[in-house]
């Protein structure tokens, strides 16, 4: 297991920008493919982005291409999700997630953090 801990979210309005952080425990960090998670208000926690362990591949979900960026820096054992052009149906509570075997899909991530709530404006 890792340990994960989100920050950066917030309040933006639509069209803005938000940066949002994962900061993970260990060592380990760097050999597990990592990902980000949302869950709006009602309802079912979806897939946003994922990583590989290296850095090399990205996934995203249809509803964020172009518009998010997902990255990581293994010798801070972080991760980040670049959010640009927001819109209303972004807002929801996003979750750091990590893994060691698989990238996905499927995304069936083992290891979470806590949350970071963000809330888009119209």
């Amino acid at each position: 297991q890792v340990q994960l801990v989100e920050s950066g979210g917030g309040l933006v309005q639509a069209g803005g920008s938000l940066r949002l952080s994962c900061a993970g425990s260990g060592r380990s960090f760097r050999g597990y493919h990592m990902a980000w998670f949302r869950q709006a208000p009602g309802k079912e926690r979806e897939f946003v982005s994922a990583i590989s362990w290296n850095g090399i591949t990205t996934r995203y979900a249809d509803f964020v291409k172009g518009r998010f960026t997902i990255s990581r820096d293994n010798a801070k054992n972080g991760v980040a999700l670049q959010m640009n052009d927001v819109k209303p149906e972004d807002t929801g509570i996003y979750y750091c997630a990590a893994d060691s075997q698989r990238l996905g899909p499927p995304y069936d991530y083992d290891d979470w953090g806590q949350g970071t709530q963000v809330t888009v404006s119209s």
